[in-house]
Formats: structure tokens, C-alpha cells, sequence
């Protein structure tokens, strides 16, 4: 079993990443393979709209990285996305990233039957979280993915989605920052949630 995250934050290894190590460190606890890829490691050039892709499974870019990242995920049982929010959108990076996956999509659906999931994080409490993360969900519906949320063994929702918030508070008029994803505890049980989930589709997807 093996399950990739790709992060698409500006910042490496910040709480966006924090979100992914949660997921993935469940997985691998439950016998999981895992990687964590950072987009801002590779080099991903923008997609030329030249729709070559239209008639093969295959990009017409090959001088950069996308194809070894390309490998990666088809090689992938599980894929998880995590991106901070933007303007209640995803980063440049991830949507370059999912841009450039426009060959496995068009001719046919090279990534279909997967298990995917999404995280995002953001500074304010409202501020995006739920577009960013339906932004990526509805990439990886298109994609073929079937798309694992964070519902709990008894089947109660503890979060729709990933979706974390670094406001924690506010007393006397002052904001009260959180100073990583990481003391949002209410989103990293939901992740921890995640990464277990995403075992138990692969799991049953195997079986099929």
C-alpha cells in the first residue's frame, strides 16, 4: 500500500506540510508506504494549452520534473493533496501542479480508482477553507479518485474535510494566533482520522 501527499504551500514544511506528516504518519502506522512531496522541491513548468494531450497520454513538456511526479502518482494507491488557502483558492503551485495532469485526465483516466483526500489550512477561522479544499475534491473526482473524508468508525463527521485555522481565540479585542497547525487539535484529529480512513478504502478497494 502506498500513499503519496503532495504539498503545494510557498512554505516548506510549514502547517500545511504538519497537516500531511499527521495523515500519512496514521497511514504508515497501519502498515503504509508514504512519501511527502513538496512542490516547491521540483520544478514544474506552466502548461502550454498546446493539447497535444487531446489525442495521448502523454505532456508535451519533458524538461522538467512533472513526468517523475507523474510516476509517483500512478504508482500511488492513495493521494493526498494539501494546499493553504488563497484567496478561498488553492496556491499557484497547486494549481500549476493539477494543470499539468491534464494527460492522465483527457484520453482517459490514468489516476481513476485511487483513494484521494485533500487538506488545507488557513490563518482565519472562515477564511476559504471549504472552497480550497471543494477545489481540490472536485479535481480528484475528475481525476477518477474516490474521495476519503473525515468520517469516524461510527460514521459521524467529525470534519468534512481537513481544514485547519491558526486564529485560536479572541480575548479583550486581541487575536489570539495559533503558532502552527499543529496546536489545532481539533484538526489534527481529523487528519489523524484521514489517514486511517484512506488505509481502510485502499484496503477494500484491494479486495474488490
Amino acid at each position: 500500500m502506498n500513499i503519496i501527499a503532495i504539498n503545494g504551500s510557498h512554505r516548506k514544511g510549514k502547517n500545511t506540510a504538519a497537516l500531511l506528516r499527521t495523515v500519512l504518519g496514521e497511514a504508515a502506522a497501519l502498515g503504509a508506504a508514504t512519501e511527502l512531496l513538496e512542490l516547491t522541491d521540483y520544478n514544474i513548468k506552466l502548461c502550454l494549452s498546446c493539447n497535444k494531450c487531446l489525442g495521448r497520454t502523454q505532456c508535451s513538456i519533458t524538461d522538467d520534473d512533472m513526468a517523475s511526479i507523474g510516476e509517483k502518482l500512478l504508482a500511488a494507491d492513495g493521494i493526498v493533496l494539501g494546499s493553504p488557502v488563497y484567496w478561498s483558492n488553492v496556491t499557484t503551485l497547486m494549481k500549476n501542479f493539477m494543470d499539468r495532469t491534464r494527460y492522465m485526465h483527457m484520453t482517459r483516466n490514468l489516476l481513476a480508482g485511487k483513494a484521494g483526500a485533500a487538506v488545507t489550512n488557513a490563518g482565519l477561522r472562515n477564511g476559504g477553507q471549504e472552497a480550497a479544499l471543494r477545489i481540490m475534491e472536485f479535481f480528484l473526482m475528475a481525476q477518477g479518485l474516490y474521495v476519503v473524508d473525515a468520517r469516524d468508525k461510527n460514521g459521524a463527521i467529525m470534519s468534512a474535510g481537513v481544514a485547519g485555522s491558526l486564529l485560536a481565540d479572541v480575548k479583550e479585542g486581541k487575536v489570539i494566533w495559533r503558532k502552527s497547525a499543529e496546536e489545532d487539535e481539533a484538526t489534527m484529529q481529523a487528519a489523524r482520522q484521514l489517514g486511517r480512513n484512506m488505509v481502510e478504502l485502499i484496503k477494500s478497494l484491494s479486495d474488490k
